[in-house]
């Protein structure tokens, strides 16, 4: 289990590359949800989500060898994007490995890094790829199952407890689980009585699909979320969050972009479904919990585009 030293640890190696993102009341979603809100807007971190604390906290625990032979990483979208641009800025090289249903906009931004990146035609097939070249010497910075990437996701909650009012449920999305882990880690040291809740989107089930199974199992991905969408959790999430998380809540696709619109409308936040999603699943806490609830929202990424989110919302009617 990760605990708060390897977390406040991974503060400091990171400190200087990466942002420490606003910790806000919103009195608009305050409105909204009929409870107090303060969001960690980690929309406005470099790179556009909290994939940077990580990549940067694994790349900057390499050895010269390790640096020399590059990375390699697969992902839907951020944490390519994360990789991409920290091994740049660190001058080393990188290898993205995407599904072919990655946001074109992740594409283009890690090609444009100078990254070699690589397309497959899932999930599966990338991660694959990735252990391939793994195996051909290149170091895998895994998304989510890597102590070291998990401890600076942590990094997120540390700052949620140290700047936040008073909380008593934080909300976290969840794909392979990182963030969450890393979250609960240090909500659970220094807040412990707060409440985690993840929140996943239908057909990016994996965490919620562990649980029930009791273990790490293979799931089918249909969201369109694919930031969210690992095909397997670790056993390493799957500890923390069977540990320290309430509950992982399950929403529509549908009602992860309506959250994306109002993010928008009534916070003034750009958020994408990885984010949104958690609006729905906070008006389910406000009513288990009660009139007392103060909710905490982490607000993962933004990288979505405009016309991303507008086809989205024709798709689903919400305009």
């Amino acid at each position: 289990m990760i605990g708060i030293s390897e977390i406040e640890a991974a503060a400091e190696r990171i400190a200087g590359h990466v942002v420490r993102t606003p910790t806000v009341p919103s009195p608009g979603l305050s409105a909204l949800l009929g409870a107090p809100v303060t969001a960690k807007l980690e929309s406005l971190q470099r790179t556009g989500s909290f994939k940077a604390r990580g990549a940067t906290a694994k790349l900057l625990s390499l050895g010269r060898a390790e640096r020399d032979a590059g990375v390699v990483a697969v992902s839907g979208g951020n944490h390519g994007i994360a990789l991409a641009v920290m091994a740049a800025a660190l001058q080393v090289k990188a290898t993205v490995v995407m599904p072919r249903s990655a946001p074109a906009r992740s594409v283009a931004i890690a090609e444009e890094t100078g990254a070699s990146v690589r397309l497959t035609d899932g999930m599966d097939e990338a991660f694959a790829t990735a252990g391939r070249l793994r195996d051909e010497g290149l170091t895998l910075v895994h998304p989510f199952d890597d102590p070291v990437v998990v401890a600076a996701q942590g990094t997120v909650g540390l700052e949620l407890a140290r700047d936040a009012g008073e909380l008593t449920d934080v909300l976290v999305s969840i794909g392979g689980g990182g963030l969450i882990a890393g979250v609960a880690a240090a909500l659970r040291a220094l807040r412990p009585g707060v409440r985690v809740w993840g929140v996943e989107t239908e057909g990016a089930q994996a965490m919620s699909e562990a649980l029930a199974a009791g273990g790490p199992v293979p799931v089918a991905l249909s969201s369109i979320v694919t930031t969210l969408s690992a095909p397997a959790v670790s056993r390493l999430t799957y500890d923390h969050v069977s540990a320290l998380v309430e509950e992982v809540l399950v929403v529509p696709d549908r009602e992860a972009v309506r959250g994306c619109l109002d993010l928008a409308e009534h916070a003034g936040v750009w958020a994408e479904p990885a984010a949104g999603c958690l609006l729905p699943a906070a008006r389910r806490v406000r009513e288990r919990v009660g009139p007392d609830v103060r909710l905490g929202l982490v607000v993962c990424g933004g990288n979505a585009t405009t016309v991303d989110v507008m086809s989205w919302a024709d798709r689903f009617a919400l305009r």
